[in-house]
């Protein structure tokens, strides 16, 4: 009896162990947060096929936008937890809770990979006297109120990277929100604004025109795409603790996901974010490729979430207080 279930139990682990073996078996659904033609869905298309040539199977991209990324959350982590539905995902569900939206975030899904984050730079007027953001600030205080920035309302980058500023410099402008990072920037090129931080993706092409002028990335470093602006921190080094920051792209799958199977989805996009074609597509979007997964992509995420909810708590623009989520202060 007693040698019967062991041998019972041994193939039943060979059982096991021959289906993981085996994973993926058949094609995958790539269900991606935001629609068609989004940052999101042109970098989730680009890493698919050499992931699809890792795995040896086919990735069937499903477009499932709505609620600012809740819906496709909740779609994903609704499916069963065997590795065939992975979600394309940006940073939306990290401010999920804060905002009022829903209830899940990333600390219920496994991180494959980050693939990569976007960063903001601030712009002004070629003609502006400004040639850093230090000289904003200064010409603010002296004229609390009478410099307008562009926005586009709670949330939004333009927002987020006003409400950091604030942590660190004492000034006062007029925000002038707009729908859009587009039409605030048509709106700066038309003198209706005086300065609006954006992402860089959004600004680059203006900025090699000479139609707007670059005062600093907002980011810890100079990034490849715009070279000679400088990071933000070389006037405001307290910022360091807020940085990386900005849009940032990865593929998830939940957390209770077989580890083996986890594994292999690492794997296949490790390789698929570390080709050529990948990486030039993301610096052509202004894009820093980052290509981390586990505990390193786990960090980030908790460190951008922990930045931002509380940046947002801090200026008034959140539904629910960190704090009362576990969210600790940066």
């Amino acid at each position: 009896m007693i040698r019967s279930i062991v041998v019972a139990a041994g193939l039943a682990a060979s059982v096991s162990m021959a289906v993981a073996q085996e994973y993926p078996e058949r094609e995958l659904l790539g269900v991606i947060m935001w629609g068609a033609g989004g940052a999101t869905d042109v970098v989730a298309r680009a890493v698919t096929p050499a992931a699809e040539e890792a795995l040896g199977q086919k990735i069937v991209m499903l477009n499932k936008a709505g609620a600012a990324g809740a819906i496709s959350t909740t779609y994903v982590a609704s499916a069963p937890s065997d590795g065939y539905t992975i979600l394309f995902g940006a940073e939306n569900p990290q401010l999920h809770g804060v905002m009022g939206l829903g209830e899940i975030d990333y600390n219920q899904f496994y991180p494959v990979n980050i693939l990569g984050r976007g960063v903001g730079v601030i712009v002004t007027s070629p003609d502006s006297p400004w040639e850093s953001f230090a000289d904003v600030v200064a010409d603010a205080q002296s004229r609390p109120g009478e410099i307008k920035m562009g926005s586009t309302g709670p949330g939004g980058i333009p927002y987020v990277i006003g409400a950091m500023l604030s942590t660190v410099a004492d000034y006062e402008v007029t925000a002038v929100p707009f729908d859009g990072e587009g039409p605030g920037l048509t709106a700066l090129q038309g003198g209706h604004v005086d300065f609006m931080p954006v992402g860089a993706s959004a600004a680059a092409e203006l900025i090699k025109a000479g139609t707007v002028k670059p005062l600093a990335v907002f980011n810890a470093e100079e990034i490849d795409a715009l070279p000679g602006v400088p990071p933000i921190t070389e006037d405001y080094p307290e910022l360091s603790s807020l940085l990386p920051w900005g849009p940032f792209y990865g593929v998830f799958v939940k957390a209770d996901t077989p580890d083996d199977v986890k594994a292999k989805l690492t794997e296949a996009f490790k390789t698929a974010a570390d080709t050529e074609a990948f990486k030039t597509l993301m610096a052509d979007r202004t894009n820093i490729t980052m290509n981390i997964s586990g505990e390193e992509a786990d960090a980030f995420l908790k460190q951008w979430q922990s930045a931002t909810a509380w940046t947002l708590a801090d200026a008034g623009a959140v539904e629910r207080s960190p704090e009362e989520l576990n969210i600790p202060r940066p």
